[in-house]
């Protein structure tokens, strides 16, 4: 791997503040929404992180993880737009919960990647990209995402039913 770079340092800082931030949120409110300020961090400085993103080239051009930053771009927007349709109220809370949650998943996917690539320094866990260990934590975070956006969407459904 590539020395990181400070641009990759504040991303990464940023990234991982936004995790624990969205981590809080899910736990503590059930979803991640603007209307908490932890919310508002995750969000925040997920936007940060995925911008940021597309401006490391280490790898030496376009890859999996700029295409991650523009599925976390497109979920924020989506999340926030859906909100502002009023044909789409109805669905408008568990869109967004959907939108906001692929989100970590797109933060998992690089960061389980870049750390077991690059650590412990100098003896890292994982030699190349296609180990078949990260696989498994893709598949793994996969099926996180799915049960983690069902308990949303059943408390979503709860919750609107009063």
């Amino acid at each position: 791997m590539p020395e990181i770079t400070l641009l990759g340092w504040f991303h990464t800082i940023i990234a991982i503040i936004a995790l624990l931030a969205g981590f809080y949120t899910l736990v503590v409110y059930k979803v991640i929404t603007l209307e908490h300020k932890s919310g508002q961090l995750y969000l925040g400085f997920t936007l940060i992180a995925a911008v940021t993103a597309l401006m490391i080239y280490n790898q030496g051009g376009f890859g999996p993880a700029h295409m991650l930053a523009v599925l976390t771009l497109l979920a924020l927007i989506a999340g926030f737009l859906v909100r502002k349709i009023s044909a789409l109220s109805k669905i408008a809370a568990y869109f967004q919960a959907f939108c906001y949650t692929a989100t970590l998943l797109f933060h998992m996917i690089p960061a389980i990647t870049d750390g077991l690539l690059r650590l412990p320094v100098n003896d890292p866990i994982l030699t190349t990209i296609h180990d078949p260990m990260l696989r498994g934590f893709y598949l793994l975070f996969l099926v996180i995402f799915f049960v983690g956006y069902a308990f949303q969407f059943f408390w979503l459904k709860k919750r609107a039913r009063g």
